[in-house]
């Protein structure tokens, strides 16, 4: 993972290297997660289901639909989850406000360690159904094979869904470089600087010329007003 950047990403509005992002760990975590989760309720949905001698359908967990209906809804919530992410970390390179970067980085978080409880949840489910399932009630073997499969690719998401939680904390952990945001982006202008250089005092040093200077008051006759003089008396 790289560690440079915001949140695990790099400046935004950088080049998009799509090579590079097929080779992290979290996309191939990502794409794992999308397949087990297909597996699951795709085996489920397609041979999950046995007729004993009637129309009805019962649920190959120990005819339990419950059980079947737990692994479809979360199996289906996981596949379109991990195509949604998936489109996240192609986008979150793009993401130029940090408060949106932390805030998809905890949604992960906090998404990812909640499925990864859930698959954990329907994997126990599965296996205590399964585990009572007599083999009168499967008078198909390829039933069989389902419910197996369903079983182990639960037990996968549990793995891959836990590795991309601490992946996203990961990420967390790594915080903010402000660099990206407030002087990487200036690269190749000149630094403003509030004075000129020289200048401790944050005034200017600039010497003044021609300054104007109010010439000296020179008392002459002319200027003299005239002393006030007294009538003669008549």
């Amino acid at each position: 993972m790289n560690g440079t950047g915001s949140f695990g990403a790099g400046r935004a509005g950088s080049a998009f290297d799509p090579i590079a992002f097929i080779k992290q760990p979290q996309t191939i975590l990502r794409i794992l997660a999308w397949i087990f989760s297909m597996v699951v309720f795709a085996s489920i949905v397609n041979e999950g289901y046995v007729n004993m001698g009637s129309e009805r359908l019962h649920c190959v967990f120990n005819r339990n639909a419950d059980a079947c209906n737990y692994a479809i809804t979360i199996g289906v919530v996981a596949f379109l989850a991990s195509l949604i992410f998936l489109a996240l970390d192609v986008y979150f390179p793009q993401i130029s406000s940090v408060k949106d970067r932390k805030r998809a980085v905890l949604l992960e978080i906090v998404f990812s360690g909640f499925w990864t409880f859930l698959w954990f949840v329907g994997f126990c489910f599965l296996a205590n159904q399964w585990s009572h399932t007599s083999p009168q009630e499967l008078p198909l073997e390829q039933a069989s094979d389902a419910a197996r499969a369903a079983i182990a690719f639960s037990f996968f998401s549990i793995l891959t869904w836990a590795s991309l939680t601490v992946c996203a904390v990961q990420k967390f952990l790594l915080g903010t470089d402000m660099s990206l945001f407030t002087s990487e982006h200036l690269a190749g202008q000149p630094a403003k600087q509030p004075f000129p250089p020289g200048d401790t005092a944050g005034q200017s040093t600039i010497p003044v010329s021609n300054a104007y200077q109010s010439p000296p008051l020179i008392e002459t006759v002319e200027t003299r007003p005239p002393a006030y003089q007294i009538p003669p008396a008549f």
